[in-house]
């Protein structure tokens, strides 16, 4: 397929700031991901320049893969500027086997940025509604939302078909404490992340979406990267909301009346 022209498939390879490049220096002092601001002209540095990095995309791990937490979040920022969005997937568990290759095979933005947490844990699972997951195994999520303060965030995650009412019930609200999923297509399943990640970390403005994959089925994986290159070039939460209302009014209706009912006011 030939390439729009302007489209740029640079990537910026972010490093442990904890470890040496291999030439013996560190990436920041003050254990920053992301170069400081007088490093790119003035900006933000959460924004460098977009001439600033070249090259093959590379995952490289922020922390030791047999670490006792089992975490092994790696990163991929393409693009430049805001706004920034942020997936992530492979958040515990054996998830990563349906979602972790969706986002390693997703294309750069055409504007913005994008950053990708293909793989966060291989270690135990511990249930994102759990208070426990964020400070633990998801550790270099909040990381990345602290730093990148997204307008934008995502997680991919994957579920058993015998566990579909168990998400998308509805009586989860009475046995999880959270809205149940919407169901869009080919077993895919949408809703909103974690309270214990959404209200600490996000302005209410902020899009903050889970996706559950349904394991093992194909159309289901090829769906979810579907959602995900419209996501990757979304702008702001509305925008998202009006995409929705469109392809999937009934879906998009629900998930305005659960955000209301649960957070208050959109």
């Amino acid at each position: 397929m030939q390439e729009k022209p302007g489209v740029r498939k640079k990537s910026q390879q972010v490093r442990n700031p904890m470890k040496t490049d291999g030439t013996g220096g560190f990436l920041s002092g003050k254990g920053d991901f992301l170069p400081d601001k007088d490093e790119f002209s003035g900006r933000d540095k959460t924004l460098p320049d977009k001439d600033e990095f070249s090259g093959r995309s590379k995952i490289l791990p922020w922390t030791d893969s047999n670490s006792e937490t089992g975490t092994e979040a790696g990163i991929k920022v393409y693009g430049s500027g805001r706004p920034v969005r942020l997936f992530a997937a492979g958040l515990h568990g054996e998830e990563w086997k349906d979602t972790t290759g969706i986002l390693e095979k997703i294309r750069p933005p055409k504007t913005g940025t994008l950053v990708l947490i293909p793989l966060v844990s291989r270690g135990e699972y511990i249930s994102t509604l759990d208070p426990r997951y964020y400070p633990g195994l998801g550790k270099e999520v909040l990381r990345a939302v602290e730093e990148l303060k997204p307008e934008i965030y995502i997680e991919l995650h994957s579920y058993a078909a015998e566990n579909f009412e168990k998400l998308a019930g509805k009586d989860r609200i009475n046995r999880a404490g959270v809205p149940a999923y919407s169901v869009l297509e080919a077993g895919v399943l949408l809703g909103s992340v974690s309270p214990h990640i959404r209200r600490k970390y996000f302005p209410k403005e902020a899009l903050c979406l889970s996706f559950e994959i349904e394991k093992g089925r194909a159309e289901s994986r090829e769906f979810a990267a579907r959602m995900l290159e419209v996501l990757k070039e979304m702008e702001t939460r509305d925008e998202f909301i009006e995409h929705l209302k469109k392809e999937f009014p009934g879906q998009a209706k629900k998930a305005v009346e659960d955000y209301r009912r649960f957070y208050g006011e959109i």
